[in-house]
């Protein structure tokens, strides 16, 4: 119990820290379960609608399947200020409602029942913002292919699925399954998540793609892509893959997506199966670098290995394998099958992506490229605000919470050793699949299944800017040690040695306390496997 008191303390104390944005009343409608959110839970969404290229614009509607938590006569759907609300229905009836922002607040004829389950019809029309730079900005990309045909793709992590479609917009409820039914040009096809049940030609110069999600899916992992693709699949053990790229590119994508299948051995032995064989695999070229939908993978690096053809790491390991094959294929299972309920919890998404690809390496490469691999992200982390965001409105942490997060699971795999800690990782799989989950949700797991209290190792990486400093000085012949860290009572073992390939572990706290052996320069500590600051005085 007084270890979740001085965690609930430490949390507060930071998000202090982190708190000069002003927040308004739009991050608030955005980013908070409000009782008109958390009065229903969301089952199932039948996405059916038309998209035009020609206008680049989307008419139609999105059926809503929820159970009540509680009863209620309003509730809040999200959709962009932009985007147009034709009419809402619900038994035969056309209900009221208001917009504020991003929120439109629904108003019932009479109380909904808690512990039914019930169907809201949203028809809606508009056209969805463009992204500036996608990725990294909401929206949807309009381009062209070599050939001079519509080749287009969506984007919306951060900015919001409502920016496109209607649905409840927080990462915390996913519903169960979900039908996505688009029609596009019929000289055009659409891809999106998991499997393509039926093609309808619907006589007017478009055709329907229907694809249907067996498995919970997260609302900015839901996506389309429309262009003249060419099509060819494969099997991984009794997985489908299926890949959809550009008619100029079909040589280079049956070389460049070989990485694939060794990519999948390597994260099924570490995480544990592929979260949604159901609904399989898929790499899908798009007008943008990137993103991890789920099982419709965006892939839009050109055929190069690195990140564009260059190495984040500065190691020249990363010119080794395809960084978005890698990176946005590991989201697979953290991310999409085990999902922040809030963004401010981006770290479980992202820290532990991006030490998939350090993981990849070591399959591939063997634990020496690992180190260098791993060891190479440290000069990418700016130490500029903590990894975990302010709750509750809709905003991320740094963006330290990639290198910075995967550093310290590399950190903690030294602390707990390949065994323990590799059996905690695929474990969070089996415990939280298809799950939506808090920072304390991992850490809980990590102090149970280890049986040693991690939270302020977690504390500090996560929730302050610097990390532990190890202070190394010599007195009267005598070399003492402390940690200097945020939190109070910080205490990490950590690997020394006095002479060569001698290693031993010390119990560093915030106290001096004195090492048996050695002067201050026969000293050395094992920072290539901890994300440490070391400071001889």
């Amino acid at each position: 119990m007084a270890a979740l008191l001085c965690g609930s303390a430490l949390g507060a104390n930071a998000q202090l820290m982190d708190n000069h944005k002003h927040f308004t009343r739009a991050d608030t409608l955005r980013g908070t379960l409000s009782p008109e959110r958390s009065c229903y839970d969301v089952s199932f969404y039948h996405l059916d609608i038309k998209i035009d290229p020609s206008t680049k614009s989307i008419e139609g509607y999105n059926d809503i399947r929820f159970k009540t938590v509680k009863e209620f006569k309003r509730m809040q759907v999200d959709l962009f200020q932009n985007m147009k609300v034709d009419k809402i229905v619900w038994n035969n009836h056309e209900l009221k409602y208001t917009r504020e922002f991003g929120a439109v607040f629904i108003d019932f004829p009479e109380k909904v029942a808690a512990g039914t389950t019930q169907t809201l019809r949203f028809y809606y029309s508009g056209n969805p913002i463009v992204a500036k730079r996608a990725p990294w900005d909401g929206g949807f990309v309009w381009t062209k292919d070599k050939a001079g045909d519509t080749w287009a793709g969506v984007a919306c992590q951060g900015t919001g699925a409502s920016l496109w479609w209607p649905n409840k917009d927080h990462q915390s409820d996913e519903p169960d399954s979900m039908m996505i039914s688009i029609a596009v040009p019929s000289d055009l096809m659409n891809v999106s998540n998991g499997r393509l049940r039926s093609v309808v030609d619907q006589k007017n110069g478009f055709t329907q793609y229907n694809w249907f999600v067996s498995n919970p899916i997260n609302n900015y992992d839901v996506t389309v892509n429309i262009g003249k693709f060419e099509h060819f699949s494969d099997k991984h053990n009794s997985l489908d893959l299926d890949y959809y790229v550009l008619r100029e590119n079909v040589d280079k994508a049956k070389q460049q997506f070989k990485q694939v299948k060794p990519m999948l051995t390597c994260f099924e032995n570490r995480f544990g199966p592929y979260p949604f064989y159901e609904d399989g695999y898929k790499l899908i070229e798009t007008p943008y670098l990137g993103m991890e939908h789920q099982s419709a993978v965006a892939y839009g690096n050109k055929y190069k290995n690195g990140y564009l053809g260059n190495d984040l790491t500065g190691t020249g390991v990363g010119n080794k394998f395809d960084f978005i094959i890698i990176h946005e294929s590991g989201h697979e299972w953290f991310g999409n099958s085990v999902t922040s309920k809030d963004i401010a919890d981006m770290w479980i998404h992202e820290g532990f992506t991006n030490y998939s690809e350090a993981l990849f390496v070591e399959c591939e490469y063997g634990y020496a490229d690992y180190l260098t691999y791993e060891n190479g992200y440290k000069n990418k982390v700016a130490n500029d605000k903590p990894i975990i965001g302010p709750y509750g409105v809709n905003e991320e942490g740094s963006g330290d919470m990639y290198y910075k997060g995967g550093l310290m699971l590399h950190t903690l795999r030294s602390i707990l050793g390949d065994e323990t800690f590799f059996v905690i990782v695929k474990g969070i799989q089996t415990k939280f699949k298809h799950q939506t989950v808090t920072t304390d949700d991992i850490i809980n797991y990590f102090n149970k299944r280890s049986g040693k209290d991690l939270t302020k190792i977690f504390y500090q990486y996560l929730k302050y800017t610097n990390i532990p400093k190890l202070e190394l000085k010599e007195e009267n012949g005598k070399v003492l040690y402390r940690w200097k860290a945020d939190v109070p009572g910080f205490d990490m073992p950590v690997k020394v040695s006095y002479e060569a390939n001698k290693w031993k572990v010390i119990n560093p706290t915030p106290e001096w306390q004195q090492l048996p052996d050695g002067g201050l320069s026969k000293i050395k500590v094992a920072e290539d496997l901890f994300y440490i600051d070391v400071k001889k005085l």
